[in-house]
This record gives C-alpha cells, sequence and structure tokens, in this order.
C-alpha cells in the first residue's frame, strides 16, 4: 500500500470519529498549551530580571560598596579615583547618595539624591536631554546645582523647561542646570526619580565625610575578573585582616547567574507541564486500543484481501500521530492565545519562543509515535481467521 493511500484511510477513519477524536487530541492540546504558556510567562520573567540586572550597568561594569571597619567607614575621593590606574580600568565614578525632600513651588515630593563626579556621564552611560551635565568646576566651587530625572521634572514642573529654574532640596536652594535623559525602572527604583549634585555638595548635604559606593567601567570584560581581583587586593591593604569591610560585584558574573537560575526555572516548568502530554498519550493510545477493537472485522477483510501487516501498522500509527500531532498544533494557538492573556491580566511580560513551539510540536507528535505503537501492534498482529470470526 503506497503512503499516500494510508493517510488517506487514516484521515478517512478519524474524520469519521469526530467527537472521539477531539476527545482524544483534548489532553494534548491542553497539554501543550500549558508548556507554551508556563514556558512563556517563564520566560518573559527571566528577560525582566535580565533587564533590571543590566539596568545597574553594563556586563563590564565593576561595583564598589564600603561597608566600612573600626573608625574607616568610607574611601576619599582622591582615593577612590586612584582605581583609574588599574589596567583595564576606562572610568571611575565615586558616589555619595541619600533621600532629600525637594520643592518647587507648592509642591514637594522625596527623592534620591546622588552627589556624583563628571566621570558619572560616561560610566553609568547617563545623558542628558536638556542643560548640562556636573563639570569639575561644580565640585571645586562646591555648587549647589542639581540635574532632575523626567519623573522629577515632570513632578515639579509640569510640562514647563526646568533648566534655569530654582528648587529647595532639604531647604537649601539649588539651580537646576540640565534634565536626565529616560531610563526607565531597575532593581535599585527608578532612575527617572533621581537628583544629582556635585559629589563634594553631596558630602556636605549628607555629612558624610568619603564615599561608600564606586563604580568602575572596564574597557574589556574579558578582563573583568582580573581588574576585580586588583581591585579587591587593593581593599584589603586598605582595610586589612577583614572581608566584610568591602563588597566588590562583578556585572557580568550577576548577569550569568541570573542567566543561569532563569535557565533552571524554564526547564523545571517546561518538565512540569511535558507530564500533561504524557498523560495526553495515554489517553490516545487507549483511543486506538479501543479503535483497533472496534475495527477488528475491518482488519480481518483488509488482510484477507492481501493487506500487510505493516500496511494496517502504518495506518493505525498515522492515526495516532494525526490526532497528536492536530492536538499539539491547536494546543500551540491556545498558548499563544493563553499567554497574551496572562501577560495582559497579570501586567506582565511573557515571551513565546519559536524553539519552543518547535519543541513542544514535535514532543507531542513524538509522543503519538510512542503510545500509537502498542495499539497499532495490535491490530497488526490479529490473524484474518480470528479477525472475521469477531463479533
Amino acid at each position: 500500500m503506497k503512503l499516500s493511500q494510508a493517510f488517506r484511510m487514516a484521515f478517512k477513519s478519524i474524520w469519521s470519529n469526530k467527537l472521539r477524536t477531539a476527545l482524544s487530541m483534548l489532553g494534548m492540546l491542553i497539554g501543550v498549551a500549558t508548556v507554551i504558556a508556563l514556558v512563556a510567562m517563564s520566560e518573559g520573567s527571566s528577560r525582566q530580571v535580565q533587564a533590571q540586572v543590566e539596568s545597574l550597568g553594563a556586563a563590564n561594569m565593576l561595583q564598589v560598596t564600603i561597608t566600612g571597619r573600626g573608625l574607616t567607614t568610607s574611601l576619599t575621593k582622591d582615593e577612590a579615583m586612584a582605581f583609574a590606574d588599574i589596567a583595564n580600568v576606562e572610568g571611575v565614578s565615586p558616589i555619595v547618595n541619600g533621600s532629600v525632600t525637594a520643592k518647587f513651588g507648592t509642591t514637594s515630593e522625596s527623592y534620591t539624591v546622588e552627589g556624583v563626579t563628571p566621570e558619572y556621564e560616561t560610566v553609568r552611560d547617563v545623558g542628558f536631554t536638556k542643560g548640562r551635565f556636573i563639570v569639575d568646576l561644580d565640585n571645586v566651587n562646591y555648587s549647589k546645582v542639581a540635574l532632575i530625572g523626567a519623573n522629577v521634572a515632570t513632578d515639579l514642573f509640569g510640562t514647563e523647561d526646568p533648566v534655569g529654574e530654582t528648587i529647595l532640596l532639604n531647604g537649601s536652594r539649588y539651580k537646576v542646570v540640565g534634565q536626565l535623559e529616560t531610563k526607565g525602572d531597575s532593581i535599585n527604583g527608578s532612575a527617572d526619580d533621581k537628583i544629582l549634585i556635585p559629589l563634594a555638595t553631596g558630602e556636605r548635604m549628607f555629612q558624610s565625610k568619603g564615599v561608600k559606593s564606586i563604580y568602575l567601567k572596564v574597557s574589556d570584560t574579558d578582563q573583568s575578573e582580573l581588574v576585580q581581583a586588583q581591585l579587591e587586593r587593593k581593599l584589603a591593604e586598605k582595610f586589612p585582616n577583614t572581608t566584610n569591610a568591602y563588597r566588590v560585584i562583578n556585572q557580568q558574573e550577576a548577569m550569568e547567574t541570573v542567566g543561569s537560575v532563569t535557565q533552571t526555572m524554564t526547564s523545571m516548568m517546561a518538565g512540569i507541564a511535558a507530564i500533561s502530554l504524557v498523560v495526553g498519550g495515554i489517553g490516545i493510545m487507549n483511543i486506538m486500543l479501543v479503535s483497533v477493537t472496534e475495527r477488528t472485522r475491518e482488519i480481518g477483510i483488509r488482510k484477507s484481501l492481501g493487506a500487510k501487516r505493516r500496511d494496517i501498522l502504518l495506518q493505525f500509527l498515522i492515526e495516532a500521530v494525526a490526532i497528536s500531532g492536530l492536538g499539539g498544533a491547536f494546543g500551540i494557538a491556545i498558548g499563544y492565545i493563553a499567554s497574551h492573556v496572562i501577560g495582559v491580566v497579570m501586567s506582565t511580560e511573557t515571551a513565546v519562543s519559536l524553539s519552543m513551539v518547535g519543541w513542544a510540536f514535535a514532543f507531542s507528535a513524538g509522543v503519538g509515535v510512542i503510545f500509537g505503537i502498542f495499539p497499532a501492534n495490535k491490530a497488526a498482529r490479529l490473524r484474518p481467521v480470528d479477525a472475521l470470526r469477531h463479533d
């Protein structure tokens, strides 16, 4: 029997039992849709977390946090800037920060203020849309100038241009010299809710002698670990005989760790959802066994007319694969819709990857083969005489 004829006979049998076919493929449909939806949620969450980690700095970023030891709880600006002498360090940005109350007219809000140097612009990849950035002269003169984030500008000034206006920070007058470009949210909060002032002015504002946060930009990402080792060696000289006076975070390692964790979560969710595909496969096998029993006389007649064992095996196997494949195809469509609905209802990001769709469909078809072999083989083994005697 030709392969095309086997397909025609298989699909004719499927079409003649529409309700049973629909019910038998339901388990596969639910299984594939569940796999698509769960993995889409996991992949979307993974991308969100990855984006938030990246928002803390590029992969070539090192962050130093000084917790201190004894009377030494910070580094001076000069000590921090000396890290620029380490090979492959492109830039250093020391920071002091705190929370202040900003007021303009009758509007008063609380925001995060960071005291920075001009290097902050390139090291943290921060731009401005209006005015100018902090310059060295601002730090030398302890100037009371400020750059405000996009949300700060909207909260305090609405649609008006903030550059040149004067705001009160904890009661002190500061001139707005620029507006930062929109950066969006991160793990540390919204970058658009920040106010930047000169580092020297920030030390006075927060009564801080020295800095506790330092960002380093590495020129070559492959050298990040080497730079980190040299940085920790210098910090160990500053804080001898202690390991908890400072912490160095490598953004590249953080992103790799997050990627590994989220990949594990995605695999676990896909594995759990795949169980439903196996259950659907068992349902298909059960239906096919019933079909073999019902069509025993048909099988006997076909064998007596010359149908070979492989012809019967092929027909029933095609039926099983077709049922599971159709269930998988409909499941993919339902999974796409479900992932979109989940994203809208839960206000979260979902992402359906083509590779996962391909694997889900291939798995569903494979389940049809695996669970269709037994009933197909049972049908092929029937002897014509026994099949014709069957009532």
